[in-house]
C-alpha cells in the first residue's frame, strides 16, 4: 500500500465536498433546519457561530455515528450539515468523514470562521472557562 500525505487527503476530501459561502451560511441558519457543526477545539471556541454544535474533530467519528454509544443526537445523517473549523481544512475532512458515515447533505464554510468573521457576520461567546 502506497503512503497518502496529509494534503492528499484534504485534496481528495475537497473534491468530494462541497462549499457555502458564510453569506449563504448565515441565511441558512437564519432560516433553521440547518446543523452548524464547528470542529474546532474547545480552546479555540470564543467566538463561534450561534447555535452551533461543537464537537472537536479529534471525536467526531464516535459523536456522529448513530450507532456509537457517544453519538451526539443533534448529528442525524438525514439533517443538513455545514461544517466549520478555523480556515475549512479540518471542516473539509470532518464533511468527508461524515459523508463515510452515511450523511447525505454535508457541506464546508468555505473559509471557516476567518471567512465568517471577515464577512463581519455575528458571532457568540463561549462563557466559562476553557
Amino acid at each position: 500500500m502506497t503512503a497518502t500525505t496529509a494534503a492528499q487527503m484534504v485534496e481528495s476530501a475537497r473534491a468530494r465536498v462541497a462549499t457555502v459561502t458564510p453569506e449563504d451560511a448565515r441565511e441558512e441558519v437564519a432560516r433553521g433546519g440547518v446543523v452548524v457543526l464547528d470542529v474546532r477545539e474547545p480552546i479555540e471556541w470564543e467566538e463561534h457561530i450561534e447555535g452551533a454544535v461543537q464537537i472537536p474533530r479529534g471525536i467526531l467519528e464516535f459523536q456522529a455515528d448513530p450507532a456509537s454509544p457517544a453519538h451526539n443526537p443533534a448529528l442525524a445523517p438525514d439533517r443538513r450539515v455545514i461544517v466549520v473549523c478555523r480556515s475549512g481544512t479540518r471542516a473539509t475532512l470532518a464533511a468527508a468523514t461524515l459523508m463515510e458515515l452515511g450523511f447525505t447533505d454535508v457541506v464546508n464554510l468555505a473559509g471557516g470562521m476567518n471567512a465568517w468573521k471577515t464577512a463581519g457576520l455575528p458571532t457568540a461567546e463561549a462563557h466559562g472557562a476553557f
